[in-house]
């Protein structure tokens, strides 16, 4: 989690104003007993009423400015919190936008989902923990030692007993739930793998009756999940009852020997009062150090996989010193080309050779897996061949530009996909500044025109637009 930290630099100012605010919040909590203490010793013993009355206030008002920092707090570190994980997904979006395919491959594409979205919710989540309970722990636990011992050093060594086997427990329950957070974050990519194949293949999963075989897979990525999310819970669930036993038994403890010490009048009630908060105040920063470390090790597990992802580079990048443009136009040649994907025995291709003029249309004809589809992904430079040359107009796709490249191919994919929006913003996703009449010419050219006008059909305005369109361009 410590590579990620650079992307908190731009909210230095909302979390400094944090820290200083939960330190105003732990002073004002710790200052509450000691007040207390003195309302009990000289208000309550001396009957003192206008001394309650005046400690009192001053109580609320001290209660009343620690609510008020603990809110403050909570906004801020909220806000940084959500603005970190906007800059992380969008860094992470965009680094795996320049992904080749073998990255992909390599990934995964469900895996790649669940990173971008799951692992870092859950940095996320810790980090607003971070800001408020790990840093407000710290503080209150050493404040409410130094607290205590000014109250009765001897009684601290209650302390000394109990908070060893917080930490020993805290210790145990981290080191054995690592592993599992770990391979749970594994199982969900699987199973986002699962559901991703089903959808993705939903026509073919019908066409050959495989209903029932994809159920039963699903179920098993489901359960395998669930399993050790059931383990993680059970291992977490026993932290709680293990607290409060201890936290129980040294309030007991402290009860039991502070009154045989105000029964020798070596400690006053009010003390005695004060001391049980400020162990309480301890404990209880031991119970949010323990919260912090239920999640710590799955957001530990989610980090890694992020800046697993950072570390991943592109294999095919851009040549430092590109190759300018030919007079030719709309050529496609392969020389001796031999490609295998990574870990293959085989090649997918090998010395291959054939030119494709403008005007010609080729047709490369072959069974599944006979590398049809391997020859079309070289030409954008999906991949990078192993021996020969890919030219289009006349020049290596190696000593090109990628974004040079790939304006100069129209590529259209045998699975058609949509995108979220208009019919228009999807014509135009080639081109962003098409005007009306070529994406109505855009239309008729895919033979999509049919469709538009029966799904305008629907909105009667819609429907209105588009023969205004035709008819513009039909005049």
């Amino acid at each position: 989690m410590i590579k990620l930290s650079k992307f908190l630099k731009p909210f230095k100012i909302p979390i400094s104003f944090v820290l200083v605010l939960i330190l105003l919040q732990s002073i004002a909590e710790l200052y509450l007993p000691t007040l207390m203490a003195d309302i009990v010793d000289k208000g309550v013993v001396t009957g003192d009423t206008n001394y309650i009355w005046k400690i009192g206030g001053l109580m609320l008002l001290v209660a009343a400015g620690g609510m008020i920092c603990s809110i403050v707090a909570s906004f801020y570190s909220a806000k940084a919190a959500s603005g970190f994980g906007k800059l992380l997904r969008s860094k992470t979006f965009s680094h795996v936008g320049h992904f080749s395919l073998h990255e992909f491959d390599k990934l995964g594409t469900a895996s790649l989902i669940t990173r971008t979205t799951n692992d870092i919710t859950q940095v996320q989540q810790v980090l607003i923990m971070m800001l408020r309970m790990m840093v407000m722990a710290p503080m209150m636990c050493i404040g409410g030692i130094i607290m205590a011992l000014s109250k009765d050093a001897k009684l601290t060594l209650v302390l000394a007993v109990s908070l060893p086997v917080l930490v020993i427990t805290i210790v145990i329950i981290a080191r054995k739930g690592m592993p599992l957070f770990k391979a749970m974050q594994v199982k969900l990519d699987n199973l986002n793998r699962v559901l991703r194949e089903n959808l993705t293949g939903i026509r073919v999963i019908r066409s050959f009756n495989r209903v029932s075989h994809e159920k039963k897979r699903f179920d098993a990525a489901n359960w395998d999940l669930t399993q050790t999310a059931i383990k993680v819970n059970k291992l977490m669930a026993a932290m709680m009852p293990i607290m409060m036993i201890v936290l129980n038994l040294t309030t007991v403890a402290i009860i039991w020997f502070g009154g045989i010490r105000i029964s020798n009048g070596h400690m006053e009630v009010g003390d005695m009062m004060a001391f049980i908060q400020y162990a309480m105040q301890i404990m209880f920063s031991f119970v949010m150090l323990s919260m912090m470390f239920v999640m710590i090790p799955r957001a530990s597990v989610s980090a890694g996989r992020i800046n697993e992802v950072f570390e991943t580079t592109a294999d095919i990048q851009d040549p430092a010193v590109s190759v300018p443009a030919k007079e030719q136009k709309g050529q496609v040649e392969f020389r001796n080309v031999t490609f295998s994907y990574p870990g293959a025995e085989m090649p997918a291709i090998s010395n291959i050779s054939f030119k494709m003029n403008p005007g010609e249309v080729t047709a490369i004809i072959g069974g599944t897996g006979s590398g049809k589809s391997t020859l079309i992904n070289l030409i954008p430079r999906f991949y990078d061949v192993d021996s020969g040359k890919v030219l289009v107009d006349g020049i290596d796709v190696s000593e090109m530009k990628q974004e040079t490249l790939r304006e100069k191919i129209g590529f259209v994919p045998q699975q058609a996909v949509l995108f979220t929006g208009t019919i228009s913003e999807n014509i135009r996703y080639g081109k962003e500044d098409a005007s009306d009449n070529e994406v109505q010419h855009a239309a008729e050219i895919a033979q999509a025109t049919e469709f538009i006008r029966q799904y305008a059909k629907r909105d009667s305005i819609q429907l209105l637009k588009w023969r205004t369109k035709r008819e513009s361009v039909s005049r």
